[in-house]
């Protein structure tokens, strides 16, 4: 059931934004109300975009790149005159192998696109965050809870992704708050390729896990800081 937030006074950044949880983070801050700038390395109009950017401020950017990531949230700023909460939801699965079989490259992509993204992204986001009281969310994952056979740089990089949450709220404790999520396997596309014969009805839809992002960068959060969130449901 959708809870009714108001969020039409807020400008919010969501990296990652033509994927499945992504394009259903941004959808659902427009249903608020909220002043929605999306960003990806895949434009709007790549086949493998699932974003809707009709109503979206679009800025296509690699978030590894840091003079990519300055940039955008530069412009974000100086088009909408703040930045009040920031949306970490670029990533990607990578595994299959045990560390002494995991090939150096696909090891540094993994710590890149789920961990740097984050770093650089708030990084450069906090300054702003802090004048508004704004909010970050990040997307970890409950495997960085333990080790694991074949995704440990996966489960690695998402648990950076908590320690460097905790880190940023601990840090700006009272000018800003910072929450990760914590999924299991979610109801994509691509999942359901991945894992055909799995319960896919027990999965969170991006739909689902969008209202929880939804709350944590809402006034209704507004006690909830440094906090690793599951939202993997029956998965």
């Amino acid at each position: 059931m959708s809870t009714d937030f108001d969020l039409g006074d807020r400008v919010v950044l969501v990296t990652g934004a033509s994927g499945a949880l992504g394009s259903g983070i941004c959808e659902r801050f427009q249903e608020a109300g909220a002043t929605v700038c999306a960003t990806d390395l895949v434009a709007p109009d790549d086949d493998d975009s699932l974003l809707d950017a009709d109503d979206v401020d679009f800025y296509e950017a690699d978030f590894t790149d840091e003079a990519d990531v300055e940039r955008v949230v530069e412009a974000v700023v100086d088009a909408h005159g703040e930045l009040d909460a920031l949306c970490n939801i670029a990533g990607t699965w990578r595994g299959g192998q045990p560390i002494d079989e995991t090939d150096t490259d696909e090891f540094g992509t993994v710590f890149d696109v789920n961990l740097k993204t984050m770093f650089l992204g708030s990084k450069h986001a906090i300054p702003h965050l802090r004048e508004s009281d704004g909010a970050i969310v990040s997307v970890s994952a409950k495997s960085s809870l333990d080790g694991g056979e074949g995704d440990g740089p996966y489960r690695a990089a998402k648990a950076g992704v908590r320690l460097l949450t905790e880190t940023i709220a601990e840090e700006n404790r009272g000018e800003l708050r910072a929450n990760a999520i914590m999924p299991k396997v979610i109801d994509t596309p691509a999942n359901r390729d991945m894992l055909p014969d799995a319960d896919h009805e027990s999965w969170p839809t991006p739909a689902e896990i969008a209202e929880v992002v939804l709350f944590l960068c809402s006034d209704a959060a507004g006690v909830t800081s440094g906090a690793a969130v599951p939202v993997y449901g029956e998965a």
